[in-house]
């Protein structure tokens, strides 16, 4: 706080210098009067104006001539206590000119203590004395003290003794011509609109028009590549058509709940699994890259990835009018349909709200191939081994698919980030589907030996 005011006022009486001379050999009194010069030209016109008052002239009349003579310039330098006390008080301390100091964040407020906000009307202060110094300025408020003008200021007493509050902000150096009245702040707002509506126009009528972003294009391998994909995966899906005529079929026997009945709707679902991998095998075969790979991370791929795989596929079959799943061009099954086949309603509810979801971001067969490859090459799966060959193959297929999205969806910036996040929800949906199998385990429902291999379900 020093550092931002003027030279304080030494708090030396005149009964002190006097002592101090008596103390002091004579060869002393021309430092003396070098020092107390110093002080005359610190405090200026004020110190050197004040007038030699008769008792401080008569002081010591006993002491000889010598000691009269020292009266003379303590008398002009300290003059009778309520002078000094009237030019302390009229005087307020005054911050050097110059930009504010930055704020360390521990300033209090000159008046009440608080925490500092900055410097309002030349004083460090508060937001609460910041505008209560306003308000009693432009109000021209005056107010009363109970008890004597003594109150001590801080945070609790500023509301009580408003009086003693405003003197403190004047003590402080709060000026009321700092503050600025309600129409000189209109008209000050009115003109710094007028300003920046000026320097809007003119910077518009200076710049030439930019021309609008250019939209992010595939290349021509990226290009290749989904082509690629399409055609593997309507390949693939092909030949799953083909296979399922050797599917077991769905039993219309007149007892439902029969053993003989609930074996075959087990056995109907498992063989539709097994077409599914075999689909999902092949397409994977077909990715750019995938065979370049070691054939433990092949496997290692394959065997974590494969349901999450499923259910993207699952999800494509998705019927939102009936709320059914189609497999295989003719076999559609709701709800009912799955859990008669042994499928726990923990596992079936996520399945029919993740494919609701995906459903609603009407994907293309291009969006669901590359979000496969992306699902399929995770470097991040458990045994694989080069993860860091499988990270850059995965962030082939993520930066086809973002170019791609940015293409048919410019007006939907958020669409790649929802597609990613779905491969987030199929983490949780595996770790629930873990669950299926384990209690499919429980139920003594042996499933195929392929099956087994790929969920780690081996007796």
């Amino acid at each position: 706080m020093s550092s931002w005011l003027g030279p304080p006022v030494p708090d030396i009486t005149p009964e002190s210098v006097v002592e101090l001379w008596k103390a002091e050999a004579q060869d002393a009194k021309q430092l003396w009067k070098a020092e107390t010069q110093d002080v005359v030209d610190s405090l200026g016109k004020a110190g050197s104006n004040f007038i030699l008052g008769e008792e401080a002239r008569t002081s010591h009349p006993s002491k000889g001539g010598s000691e009269a003579q020292f009266a003379g310039p303590a008398s002009v330098l300290f003059p009778c206590s309520e002078v000094h006390a009237e030019s302390a008080e009229q005087r307020p301390l005054k911050r050097k000119k110059g930009p504010a100091p930055k704020m360390l964040g521990n300033e209090v407020c000159s008046v009440c203590g608080d925490k500092a906000s900055g410097f309002h009307y030349n004083v460090l202060s508060c937001e609460g004395c910041k505008g209560f110094f306003r308000r009693s300025v432009i109000k021209g408020a005056r107010y009363t003290c109970h008890s004597g003008g003594q109150c001590p200021m801080d945070t609790y007493m500023r509301r009580k003794c408003q009086e003693c509050r405003l003197r403190k902000c004047r003590q402080a150096g709060m000026r009321e011509q700092c503050v600025l009245s309600e129409e000189q702040i209109r008209l000050k707002k009115l003109k710094r609109q007028e300003e920046e509506q000026g320097q809007a126009s003119s910077s518009l009528t200076l710049q030439a028009p930019s021309p609008p972003p250019a939209l992010p294009q595939l290349s021509v391998e990226q290009r290749g590549m989904i082509e690629k994909l399409v055609a593997a995966q309507q390949q693939c899906n092909q030949r799953s058509f083909s296979d399922r005529l050797r599917v077991t079929p769905w039993p219309l026997a007149p007892d439902p709940q029969s053993r003989e009945a609930r074996q075959q709707r087990f056995a109907h679902f498992t063989e539709l699994a097994i077409v599914s991998v075999q689909e999902i095998v092949d397409f994977a075969k077909q990715l750019p890259g995938f065979l370049q790979l070691s054939r433990e991370d092949q496997i290692a791929l394959l065997k974590t990835s494969t349901i999450e795989v499923m259910l993207l596929e699952t999800s494509r079959r998705y019927n939102p009018g009936s709320e059914s799943i189609t497999f295989l061009k003719d076999f559609s099954y709701n709800r009912d349909d799955f859990a008669k086949a042994g499928l726990q309603v923990e596992f079936i509810n996520p399945i029919f709200e993740f494919s609701r979801a995906m459903n609603e971001l009407q994907l293309n067969d291009a969006e669901f191939a590359l979000l496969i490859a992306i699902s399929i090459f995770s470097a991040d799966r458990p045994n694989v081994q080069d993860q860091l060959q499988v990270e850059r193959l995965q962030h082939t297929y993520v930066e086809a698919l973002h170019a791609y999205v940015s293409i048919h969806h410019p007006n939907d910036p958020l669409m790649f980030p929802r597609m990613l996040m779905k491969l987030v929800s199929l983490r949780t949906l595996s770790s629930v589907h873990s669950e299926q199998v384990f209690a499919l385990r429980l139920q003594d429902k042996k499933l195929p030996p392929l099956l087994s291999e790929i969920w780690d379900m081996q007796e």
